[in-house]
């Protein structure tokens, strides 16, 4: 499923994003901090580049933003590939994130420090994630599961099974259900 698909959409992605992060709308990064802000644009600029651009023009941009995005993805401790997650991506802290490259996110996801969402036991197969999902720090989600939308997931929990209901709260080792509130409260409002 290609994400970024025009220059458009490109901008529409960074403008869900910024307002995610709730950092002001005509506000460009700092030249000294915003480096969650910066990987974020980069993320966005490499899509765009992977899914748009082609010539021996678009390889030189598309290597040089690689370039960029891989130095500043070891600095923060992200392992975040491209064409993973749809608009509205926040992750308010640095700290070690690892994504699989073939987890499939929705909009308006938010990610602490120290979440794992991967694959297990050498499969390729990954998490499924649904629209407004929070994953606390620690967060765990193993495996080829299925996450419905509007989903919080605590700290530290570890998500190895299918969560099916909408607009759920869950937390432990293995994760269960421990409440019927959805995620809303722990994402930015802009995006209400």
């Amino acid at each position: 499923m290609v994400m970024i698909d025009s220059k458009e959409a490109y901008r529409q992605y960074l403008k869900q994003d910024q307002l995610a992060l709730n950092r002001k709308q005509d506000r460009r990064p700092r030249l000294f901090g915003d480096e969650i802000w910066k990987f974020e644009i980069l993320l966005r600029k490499v899509e765009y580049d992977i899914n748009c651009r082609s010539g021996l023009a678009g390889t030189v941009i598309r290597k040089y933003h690689k370039l960029r995005f891989h130095r500043l993805s070891v600095k923060l401790g992200f392992t975040i590939p491209p064409n993973v997650f749809r608009e509205g991506l926040a992750i308010p802290h640095y700290g070690t994130i690892v994504v699989h490259g073939n987890v499939k996110a929705g909009r308006n996801c938010r990610l602490q420090e120290g979440v794992t969402i991967g694959a297990v036991n050498g499969s390729h197969d990954a998490a499924v994630i649904g629209d407004n999902c929070y994953f606390g720090s620690g967060a765990k989600v193993m495996g080829a599961v299925t996450i419905a939308d509007d989903v919080a997931i605590g700290a530290g929990a570890v998500v190895t099974k299918d969560i099916t209901e909408p607009g759920t709260t869950w937390g432990g080792i293995p994760a269960r259900k421990i409440s019927d509130r959805d995620s809303h409260r722990s994402l930015c409002s802009a995006l209400f």
